[in-house]
C-alpha cells in the first residue's frame, strides 16, 4: 500500500513539474513577441501637385566687343543702368571712321572714271578693227583693259561697303534693351578688335530651367501654364509659361530638361535665383498608399513588415512614390494588407508579434489572424 502511494506522489510531482515548464515557455514567448500596431493598405484617389524645381536665368545674356580697333571717345553707360535697343552706348573713334569711308568713296570714284575711259577706248578699237585699220592684238589687250577695270571697280566699292560697316560697327550699339553687368572699358582706352567692352542682361522676362523625371513628362506641354516661387518672395507668386520641352530625355539622370518664361516687368527677379515650380494638381486614382511611419528605409532600399499567419511577420520590399500628409504611395503591396505601423523597430522576417491597437489595447488582426485576446 506503501508503495502505490509512492508512486502516486512521484507522478503528480512529475506532472507538477512539467506543467510549469509549459508556462515558463508559454510566457517566454509571449515576452519575446513584439507588441506592435498595424495600418491597412488603401486605395485612395490622390491629388497630386506635380512640382520641380531650378534657377532663373536670363533669356538674354552677352559679352559685347569691339569690332574694330579704336579709342574709345564716348561712354554713355555705367554699370547698373539700363539701354534700350539699339542705342548707341559708346564709341570707337568714329571720326577716323568717316576719314575712311571718304577715302573708300574717291578711289571708287576714280575707278568708275577710269571704267568709263577704258570702255570708250574699248569700242573705239572695236571700230577701228571691223575697217581693218587696228589689229587683233590691240582689240585685245583694250578688251583686257576693259575688264581689269571693271574688276577695281567691284574691289574699291567692297572696300568702301567694309569703311561703311567699319563706321558703323565704331557706334556701338546694344543688341536688345536690359541692364549693364560689367563695363570692361575706360574713356580714351585704345583697344584692339575683340576686345571686350561690357556685359548686357535682359531682366524681363526671364526664364527657369527645371527637369522633370521620364513618368512626368507627359504631364507638360509647351504653353502650360506655371507658377514659380523664389526664396526671396516667401509669399508672392509669380506666373510662367512652358516654353521648351526637350525632344529627349537624358539618359544619366532620365530627366528632361524644360524651360518656362516668367515676366519680370517690375525686376523683382534675379538670375541665379533657386526657384520652386509647381505645374499644377494631377489626379491619380486607386493609389495604394501607407502612413510614412510604417515604411523602414534601409541602405539597401525600403520595406514594410506584413503580417502573416501565425502573428508572423514578413519583411517585404516596396518602392515608395508621391506623399500626401502622413501618407506616402508604395508599389509591391496588394489593397487590404496588413503593414506594421508602429513598433517594427527590431523586427526581423518572419518574427511572431502581439498585435494591439493604437491605444494600446488588444486588437484583433483581420484576415483571420487571431488576437492577442484569443492566444
Amino acid at each position: 500500500m506503501n508503495f502505490r502511494r509512492h508512486r502516486l506522489l512521484v507522478g503528480l510531482l512529475i506532472a507538477s513539474v512539467a506543467f510549469g515548464c509549459n508556462e515558463e515557455e508559454e510566457a517566454e514567448v509571449e515576452i519575446l513577441a513584439s507588441a506592435v500596431s498595424l495600418a491597412t493598405v488603401e486605395s485612395i484617389d490622390l491629388d497630386e501637385e506635380l512640382r520641380a524645381s531650378g534657377d532663373l536665368r536670363a533669356r538674354f545674356h552677352t559679352t559685347i566687343a569691339a569690332e574694330v580697333e579704336g579709342r574709345v571717345t564716348d561712354i554713355s553707360i555705367e554699370e547698373g543702368h539700363a539701354v534700350e535697343k539699339d542705342a548707341i552706348v559708346i564709341e570707337l573713334d568714329p571720326a577716323r571712321r568717316e576719314l575712311d569711308v571718304e577715302a573708300a568713296r574717291a578711289r571708287l570714284a576714280q575707278s568708275k572714271a577710269n571704267l568709263v575711259k577704258e570702255r570708250r577706248q574699248t569700242e573705239r578699237i572695236r571700230k577701228l578693227r571691223t575697217q581693218s585699220v587696228a589689229s587683233v592684238q590691240q582689240l585685245e589687250e583694250a578688251e583686257t583693259a576693259l575688264l581689269l577695270a571693271s574688276a577695281s571697280v567691284e574691289a574699291d566699292r567692297a572696300a568702301l561697303g567694309v569703311a561703311e560697316r567699319a563706321l558703323a560697327d565704331a557706334s556701338v550699339r546694344a543688341p536688345f534693351s536690359g541692364m549693364v553687368a560689367k563695363r570692361s572699358i575706360q574713356l580714351g582706352e585704345f583697344v584692339q578688335k575683340g576686345k571686350p567692352l561690357f556685359e548686357l542682361v535682359a531682366l524681363d522676362p526671364l526664364e527657369v530651367v527645371f527637369n522633370l523625371t521620364e513618368l512626368d513628362t507627359q504631364l507638360v506641354a509647351e504653353g502650360q501654364s506655371v507658377q514659380i516661387r523664389v526664396g526671396a518672395f516667401p509669399d508672392r507668386t509669380f506666373a510662367g509659361r512652358v516654353t521648351f520641352v526637350s525632344p529627349t530625355v537624358d539618359p544619366a539622370t532620365r530627366t528632361l530638361r524644360i524651360k518656362a518664361e516668367i515676366a519680370n516687368r517690375d525686376g523683382a527677379l534675379s538670375p541665379g535665383l533657386f526657384a520652386r515650380v509647381s505645374l499644377g494638381l494631377n489626379r491619380r486614382e486607386a493609389v495604394s498608399m501607407v502612413p510614412v511611419d510604417a515604411v523602414v528605409r534601409r541602405a539597401t532600399g525600403a520595406h514594410v513588415f506584413r503580417l502573416a499567419a501565425d502573428d508572423r511577420v514578413e519583411q517585404v520590399p516596396i518602392e515608395t512614390g508621391a506623399q500626401s500628409g502622413q501618407r506616402v504611395e508604395v508599389m509591391g503591396l496588394e489593397v487590404g494588407d496588413l503593414i506594421v505601423h508602429r513598433g517594427h523597430a527590431g523586427l526581423v522576417d518572419g518574427a511572431q508579434v502581439r498585435v494591439r491597437g493604437g491605444s494600446g489595447a488588444p486588437a484583433v488582426a483581420a484576415k483571420g489572424a487571431p488576437s492577442a485576446e484569443g492566444s
